[in-house]
């Protein structure tokens, strides 16, 4: 599996769920029990190295201002709810995570920006076709620390500075 069927895959799943992550999580496993389990793999292979790309504290802070607060945890949901929006939301994301306010079309942080179940679609499909947990992917260790220079997210003069374009958009 490349990574145009990657995305290929996301958003289809994505376009079928018609935006409701959980939803678009059980679409994915669907799609994922149609192909062997090496191209299962590929696909986690493809979502883990998106996963650790966007661990940095500028997409932090776009998550922060986006969600009104983001926990570690939190942070991880809201870069599997990235990768599902697709390629272009995910790419320009991490080009400028300020510009999330012209790539997303509506956001409801109540229902948006919370997609752990994502990040577990592929082992799910993968245990379903082999039943076996699944095995290292080979990739580098995630990082240990975000990448870029850290935010302070308790400052709210900061973040406006930093995220004009999604604060007017959300939180102002």
């Amino acid at each position: 599996m490349d990574e145009t069927d990657f995305w290929e895959i996301i958003d289809s799943a994505r376009e079928a769920a018609e935006g409701d992550p959980e939803e678009q999580a059980e679409l994915l496993v669907d799609r994922l029990l149609q192909f062997d389990p090496e191209a299962v793999l590929d696909f986690a292979r493809h979502f883990e190295a998106r996963f650790n790309r966007a661990y940095r504290w500028d997409l932090w802070g776009a998550a922060w201002v986006l969600l009104g607060g983001a926990s570690d945890d939190a942070f991880d949901n809201f870069r599997c709810w990235l990768i599902g929006q697709g390629r272009e939301v995910f790419e320009g994301a991490l080009h400028e995570p300020d510009d999330l306010a012209e790539l997303l079309d509506d956001f409801d942080e109540e229902v948006d920006g919370d997609a752990e179940e994502l990040g577990y679609a592929a082992d799910e499909a993968y245990e379903q076709l082999t039943g076996l947990e699944t095995p290292e992917l080979g990739l580098a260790p995630p990082p240990r620390e975000p990448a870029g220079t850290a935010l302070d997210f308790e400052d709210d003069r900061a973040l406006t500075e930093r995220f004009p374009k999604l604060w007017d958009a959300f939180r102002a």
